[in-house]
């Protein structure tokens, strides 16, 4: 191992390419389903996505400062420790290693997993396909191990060098965004008919949701209008309940940050690098849920439409339960028999690339932390490569251990809750440094300040506090996941006092 530096290897496209690559997962095919259910018009479907959208350009341009002033490895916690202190950074890192980063590469590697099934069906999570059980709360598919050599194949390319990881990152990131540009353009000019987009914009605006009354069981829904005062909490819970899939589908764009070392010219091409890939992805999603509404019915008789869910008794004329996959329902519509093989085809690539977008640049963070010795001493190096090649592999394992979990779906609402959390700390973070160095370089200063960072924070808390209202089960646990770092970093402080 060689403790050396890292190479500033990567320009403007290539960090773009990272912010698009590691956003753009298998969310946008899937989530709008659930969406639909909650929200109930298309109107705030769309609403929600942009809403989305919003805060995360706006997020996106606030980190800009902070990327400018402290243009180095480890990005969102050096700016926490910078901000506030190294405790705080800790906490980030501690939820980064334990759930956010590692659980999103595990969730996503499941995913690739399970679309492979639609060629290899030894790959679906299917009864027959279990490998090994232990009782009721552990089952082994295939589909695990398939993700499990996913991310140690993708770990061990970017043991390699930047170079390898950069290549996978810009040619997957293309490729589906030219996938889902076609899927856009041929959805709207092929399958696009004046009659569901009449009935799906019927209902515009108006504040009614499907609230979410139905048991997992049995997936009935029954409806709910929210028109008063003292409804309003409820409809601000199903609105960041819907947000979960569209913030999620959001998420990882500051990735970028943690690789800054090896950008060139960082102060600069971090911070726009953010702006150009969350707006190309943002536009991308706005545009692909139009698309859903001009082609599929919300709710229609049959399961192909927008919120289509199975039930445990469907009517005779359901031909087949899409289970979510509103991507599918709308490329069959498009492609005919093709679309489920199509789609299946597009997620596997944009999830193959995402991960090696999470696997690039998420070990970077732990080496800093090393480095401040808050981490496992041995990822405080670089390889010959010059790459933390010890660091990728510790995040290996553990998200690993996390595809055996089987608790995809848990791990997607820790993720959403606890990242926007450090999201609202870390803007915060902006004020609290233009108070206490107000003389320190900022060669670029965020946008619209102070009135975008408020509105971010504002817009954020909001949805913070509806997920506590409406998940508070997974929202407090994630909280209980940050908390455990306290001790483990009071130990690893009265260890430093030890060793001098």
């Amino acid at each position: 191992m060689s403790a050396g530096k890292f190479k500033q290897s990567l320009s403007l496209f290539d960090g773009t390419m990272i912010v698009a690559g590691s956003m753009i997962g298998s969310g946008i095919f899937i989530v709008s389903a659930d969406m639909t259910r909650n929200l109930g018009t298309a109107g705030w479907l769309i609403g929600v996505w942009i809403l989305t959208g919003i805060m995360t350009v706006f997020a996106a341009v606030t980190y800009g400062e902070l990327s400018a002033m402290f243009p180095k490895a480890g990005g969102q916690y050096v700016y926490l420790k910078e901000a506030y202190n190294p405790f705080t950074g800790f906490l980030y890192g501690w939820s980064f290693f334990s759930v956010i980063q590692t659980g999103t590469i595990a969730a996503v590697g499941v995913a690739f997993s399970k679309f492979a099934g639609f060629f290899i069906p030894a790959l679906t999570m299917a009864e027959e396909n279990i490998i090994f059980q232990l009782g009721d709360w552990f089952k082994l598919y295939p589909a695990q191990l398939v993700s499990i050599a996913l991310i140690i194949f993708l770990t061990y390319v970017n043991t390699r060098g930047v170079k390898e990881g950069k290549l996978i990152q810009s040619a997957f990131t293309i490729a589906k965004l030219f996938s889902l540009f076609a899927l856009i353009i041929f959805g709207l000019l092929l399958a696009a008919r004046a009659d569901i987009w009449d009935s799906n914009w019927a209902t515009g605006f108006d504040m009614k949701f499907t609230e979410k009354v139905f048991d997992e069981s049995r997936r009935q829904a029954g409806w709910s209008s929210f028109n008063t005062p003292a409804t309003w909490m409820v409809a601000i819970g199903l609105v960041s309940s819907a947000m979960v899939g569209s913030v999620f589908s959001s998420v990882a764009w500051e990735n970028v940050t943690f690789i800054a070392g090896e950008i060139k010219n960082p102060k600069r091409n971090v911070g726009l690098s953010l702006f150009l890939g969350t707006l190309i992805v943002i536009t991308v999603y706005v545009l692909t849920n139009i698309m859903y509404v001009a082609v599929l019915p919300l709710f229609p008789p049959a399961a192909d439409g927008v919120a289509a869910f199975a039930t445990e008794s469907a009517s005779p004329n359901v031909a087949f339960p899409l289970q979510d996959r509103v991507a599918t329902a709308a490329a069959s519509n498009i492609f005919g028999t093709y679309g489920a093989a199509i789609i299946a085809v597009m997620i596997m690539v944009s999830t193959f690339g995402c991960n090696n977008g999470l696997v690039l640049t998420g070990a970077r963070v732990f080496y800093t932390m090393a480095q401040d010795r808050l981490f496992l001493p041995q990822a405080a190096s670089l390889n010959k490569n010059a790459v933390p090649q010890w660091a990728l592999w510790a995040q290996c394992t553990w998200a690993s251990l996390l595809c055996l979990s089987g608790r995809y779906g848990l791990l997607l609402d820790y993720v959403v809750f606890i990242t926007l959390v450090f999201y609202i700390l870390t803007i915060i973070g902006v004020f609290r440094l233009r108070k206490s160095r107000p003389e320190a370089e900022r060669p670029y200063k965020a946008f619209g300040y102070p009135f975008i960072p408020i509105l971010y924070i504002l817009l954020a808390g909001t949805m913070a506090i509806g997920l506590l209202y409406a998940k508070p089960t997974t929202s407090l646990l994630g909280l209980v996941i940050v908390l455990i770092g306290v001790p483990i970093y009071y130990i690893a402080m009265q260890k430093q006092k030890v060793k001098g």
